[in-house]
């Protein structure tokens, strides 16, 4: 039991780091961007490449995949997102999916479709076991590792969003951009930055993810409903709701799976559909919040 509870956990924590950047985006931008989870896939091809082929170190791959999907999430963010930015609703649903679509016929074409395989660090193999019979908390090296840092990271910002002058300009440019731009706070230049963070934890995510989830190339097609179920439910008004989201979601996956295999994904939907019904904008949304 200890043990589904700390698989749960550390699969909730990358969960978490994989969905953020949506919540950001969708919450404080007001944006939809379906084409998120093919960000986390960038990361996720970037780390196979640089440990494949050049024989990079891991712990070395990791900043590289989030400054190389920041940048990819810059261009994109320049070029082409900011036109959408006051489209409705279903514009940029409908664009961002197509996005999403040629990401996967481009990384088919490039990568194939086949399974990635990267070799991790002699250290964060193995397992180590605390107690014994029923009790016995096994704990893996690697999801120990995966806990540590998504702890880290949403401790991080959660710092920069409420205690810093980023993250008051921020939510500034968000309730009022013409108000904003009048106080000499440039809109555009902090929204493309709020952009380029989101896409480079996805990508990060996507990195942490390949020993967990697994990379191909329909990776942004089968974990998108994951992303959207913990913006859906830990509500888009702080990173905490996000979290506490990801976390539910991951041990309900988990124990789901492990207790009750043949229901698979059901038991994840119907907690969903539960707590939307309970409290339709999320767990944690604000009142008034977007």
């Amino acid at each position: 039991m200890l043990t589904i509870l700390f698989d749960g956990i550390a699969y909730g924590m990358l969960l978490f780091v994989l969905a953020v950047g949506l919540s950001v985006t969708m919450g404080l931008m007001n944006f939809i961007n379906l084409a998120h989870g093919a960000f986390a896939m960038t990361g996720g091809y970037v780390t196979v490449l640089l440990m494949q082929r050049m024989d990079v170190p891991f712990l070395l791959c990791l900043p590289a995949a989030f400054i190389s999907t920041a940048v990819l999430g810059v261009i994109f963010e320049r070029t082409l997102y900011r036109h959408m930015y006051h489209r409705s609703h279903l514009d940029q649903v409908l664009f961002s999916i197509g996005l999403t679509f040629m990401s996967v016929a481009s990384m088919t074409y490039a990568m194939s479709s086949s399974q990635q395989i990267i070799q991790l660090p002699e250290w964060l193999k193995g397992r180590t076991e605390i107690g014994e019979g029923t009790w016995v908390l096994g704990m893996g090296h690697y999801r120990i590792f995966l806990i540590v840092i998504c702890a880290l990271l949403a401790w991080g910002l959660q710092a920069i969003l409420t205690h810093s002058r980023f993250g008051s300009r921020l939510r500034a440019s968000v309730d009022d951009q013409r108000v904003a731009a009048g106080l000499g706070i440039n809109v555009n230049g902090i929204f493309m930055i709020t952009f380029a963070a989101g896409s480079g934890l996805a990508g990060l995510g996507g990195a942490l993810g390949i020993e967990v989830l697994g990379l191909d190339p329909s990776f942004p097609l089968k974990y998108l409903i994951y992303f959207l179920i913990v913006v859906a439910v830990g509500g888009t008004s702080s990173i905490t709701g996000p979290l506490f989201a990801a976390l539910l979601l991951g041990i309900a996956d988990v124990a789901g799976k492990y207790y009750i295999p043949q229901m698979g994904a059901f038991i994840v939907y119907t907690l969903m559909i539960v707590i939307l019904l309970w409290r339709p904008h999320g767990l944690f949304e604000r009142k008034g919040g977007k």
